[in-house]
């Protein structure tokens, strides 16, 4: 599995996520996952499915030492005293002494940004978390994020797919020595009967699906493809025996805009 390092974490490449996975199929996605060969796991507070994660990642029986597990701490305990209580908890449930990676899942304003940073930065001295970061920052407050920050940031994980340009975040990313992680990576399976990723698969014989991966790979972006189909855990891996070229990059690049997203963010705080 290729890595993306970033601020001293090594970050696999490919993960899975698990937004909307729940109960039993959770479990059995994530041990599955990990028995092809996954070696990073993304979850979060709010998705609910830490406890069944942690289900997935016992019955794996993969050495704790050989996997990247990520989680997010939800807004409304970015409080410093909420932010390394909710942080505990969800060790509890995922049954691990720390994560490798804790994230900030949204910014929110309510709190002012420097104490839940420090918060973040004292979850990672305290052992909690090897590594920390922050998602679904814009260009703006990732840089104010950065400068802030107590301990190193490692990431910004953000929505990224063909048909989103995230040229500046990316860009923005790469400035501050951070990786880019992708969620909704196949835009919630649109991409699938898409005219260009189909020719492109064609010429490579894979999928759209794949070939979207592999765009994101090849621009060292981290992937983090969530799906509830165990034979899609398999097509997604199969992504590291080819490579695109500059021109079916930049094709698939001029797909992209500014309004391609996909997720419905009504849930989310606003940014005042």
């Amino acid at each position: 599995m290729l890595t993306i390092e970033a601020n001293g974490a090594r970050i696999p490449a490919l993960g899975l996520g698990t937004w909307e996975l729940r109960g039993r199929t959770c479990a059995r996605i994530v041990e599955q996952a990990l028995t092809l060969g996954y070696r990073h796991i993304d979850t979060a507070q709010v998705y609910e499915n830490e406890q069944e994660v942690g289900e997935g990642l016992r019955a794996s029986r993969v050495r704790r030492n050989e996997l990247f597990l990520t989680t997010k701490v939800w807004t409304t305990h970015f409080a410093p005293h909420d932010l390394e209580r909710s942080t505990k908890e969800s060790l509890v449930r995922l049954r691990v002494s720390e994560v490798d990676l804790l994230l900030l899942h949204w910014p929110n304003s309510h709190v002012p940004m420097a104490e839940t940073l420090g918060a973040l930065a004292h979850a990672k001295t305290l052992g909690l978390a090897r590594h920390i970061g922050v998602s679904n920052f814009t260009v703006a407050l990732l840089d104010e994020a950065v400068a802030l920050s107590p301990e190193p940031l490692v990431c910004n994980q953000v929505e990224y797919h063909p048909y989103l340009d995230q040229t500046k975040v990316r860009e923005a990313c790469a400035r501050h020595g951070l990786a880019l992680v992708a969620y909704s990576p196949i835009a919630k399976g649109k991409i699938r009967n898409d005219a260009t990723l189909t020719r492109i698969g064609r010429a490579h014989g894979k999928s759209p699906a794949q070939i979207c991966l592999r765009w994101l790979v090849q621009q060292n972006v981290v992937a983090i493809p969530r799906t509830s189909k165990i034979e899609r855990l398999s097509e997604n891996l199969e992504v590291f025996d080819f490579e695109l070229s500059d021109q079916e990059m930049a094709d698939i690049f001029a797909m992209g805009s500014p309004e391609g997203r996909m997720t419905n963010f009504a849930f989310a705080p606003k940014w005042d």
